[in-house]
């Protein structure tokens, strides 16, 4: 007895040991595989990303995720593999099969971490039978013939815009134009499709109501690649010991918009949340679908049109050329062109959005059965592949001077141009608002031409916009900052 305690120690002492060597072993054993007999062991890339998910983990927490894995394609390829089940592709090629061709891959898993509410949306979900009935009952909302309807009310939000942004420029303070676009961005989406003005531009707060939720939103991409298991508890973890404030605050301000709207809605009601209590949609999830909305039309317009505006401000011939042509436009009365179909105002567009990178990575897409040849390389069923707007829209060999403002690229566009701008991503899963966005960049760009008010301003910044390259980005500072002398 006097030796049974030291002897039970040691005993334990070793079986512990053993269960390390024997999980160390285990590790060792399935590096080599992922190494040397994995399905992707063909797929070139660096050692770390083979070996584990950590790596992708971090480069997504931190938030160089995009630039990382395109210096990746510079050494490597194409096709680089970038997490031991995951692909990059920077070949553009691979759009159509990805995304497009018979409603493309299925979303992977990690897009259930932007449920909202509990709920899964038009953009969080994966299951076709879940997301056909919604989309279906408000995809008319974005037709052309809506949103030709809706122009009056679209055009009057710009006009409030126009005006707030004239006053600001008029204080001799910097302003930011990331808050005023994010404004109009949440007005012209609950405006067109809520049928009642969020009213963000008479705000004279010095940030939007709105902006801590989006952000909140925004925040989820530096966990997108998580399991969805681990992500609901670490995000339940954060909201419970390391709250905010002030984003409780903006939070609770957008919930209570969006009941307000949905409690005073009717299935006969032909608005957004109208549309779905019509399709048989419960109150609850219709909330949660609105809010949804509300993140994604805020965020991603309100990026793209700051960055256009700073980007005219940095080049005042191409500002006065886009002036020029939209004057012109005007001049001629009911012969004037649709706006959408001037040259020089399409190229400011989508030149703004090739550069402002509001959704820089990977949108990733799991391969199905019968598994996927791309070219020389086969993958099997369940790899992950995807491809990112980052490395499409900085390709030099496609766009010269990739990081420079050039509008007038785009008159006349190449084939593999036009084949690489993936602003919306592609298929039946784009974007469900990519209309109502495209048009009111195209409106404000008109507006802002025509009021001449970007004259004499200067950025207070004139690097690039540094940004944490998340699944939606997020602007470092959260601030586009000009000033008017």
């Amino acid at each position: 007895m006097l030796f049974s305690e030291p002897v039970l120690s040691d005993l334990t002492i070793n079986h512990v040991f053993s269960l390390a060597y024997f999980a160390l072993f285990l590790l060792f054993i399935r590096s080599l595989h992922r190494i040397f007999h994995h399905p992707l062991h063909h797929i070139p890339g660096p050692l770390l990303p083979k070996l584990t998910h950590l790596w992708l983990y971090y480069h997504s927490y931190v938030g160089d995720e995009a630039s990382v894995i395109d210096l990746l394609h510079q050494t490597y390829g194409p096709i680089v593999r970038v997490s031991p089940n995951e692909v990059d592709i920077s070949d553009p090629d691979a759009i159509g099969s990805i995304y497009v061709s018979k409603g493309g891959f299925a979303k992977a898993k990690c897009y259930a971490n932007f449920d909202i509410d509990g709920h899964k949306t038009i953009f969080s979900t994966r299951e076709t039978e879940y997301r056909s009935p919604r989309a279906k009952s408000v995809v008319p909302m974005f037709s052309t013939k809506s949103l030709r309807e809706g122009e009056r009310a679209m055009y009057s939000c710009v006009d409030r815009f126009i005006g707030r942004l004239k006053d600001e420029s008029t204080t001799g303070k910097p302003v930011n134009l990331l808050n005023l676009t994010r404004a109009l961005a949440v007005d012209v989406v609950s405006t067109h499709l809520f049928h009642r003005n969020y009213d963000g531009t008479s705000e004279k707060g010095a940030r939007l109501s709105v902006s801590a939720f989006v952000d909140t939103f925004v925040a989820v991409g530096r966990f997108f690649y998580l399991p969805n298991a681990l992500f609901v508890r670490l995000d339940w973890f954060i909201a419970k010991y390391l709250p905010e404030p002030h984003t409780d605050a903006s939070m609770e301000a957008v919930d209570s918009f969006v009941n307000e709207i949905v409690e005073a809605t009717h299935e006969k009601s032909l608005n957004y949340p109208g549309r779905l209590l019509a399709a048989g949609i419960d109150k609850h999830e219709v909330k949660a679908q609105c809010k949804d909305l509300v993140f994604a039309g805020t965020d991603s317009t309100g990026m793209n049109l700051a960055c256009i505006c700073r980007y005219l401000i940095l080049h005042p011939e191409k500002y006065r050329r886009l002036r020029s042509e939209v004057e012109e436009n005007s001049a001629k009365g009911d012969a004037a062109q649709e706006i959408q179909a001037l040259p020089y105002l399409s190229g400011v567009v989508k030149e703004g959005l090739r550069l402002s990178m509001a959704n820089p990575t990977r949108l990733p897409r799991i391969v199905p059965a019968g598994g996927w040849n791309f070219k020389s390389a086969f993958f099997p069923p369940g790899t992950i592949v995807g491809c990112a707007a980052y490395t499409l829209h900085f390709n030099p060999h496609i766009f010269p001077h990739p990081r420079a403002f050039l509008p007038e690229r785009w008159l006349e566009a190449s084939e593999e141009m036009t084949k690489s701008w993936f602003a919306f991503g592609a298929g039946s899963r784009a974007c469900i608002a990519r209309n109502l966005a495209t048009l009111e960049l195209y409106m404000a760009t008109e507006k802002i031409a025509v009021s001449r008010l970007l004259e004499g301003a200067q950025v207070l910044d004139d690097g690039e916009i540094q940004i944490f390259e998340w699944f939606n980005s997020k602007v470092k500072g959260e601030k586009i900052e000009v000033m008017w002398a």
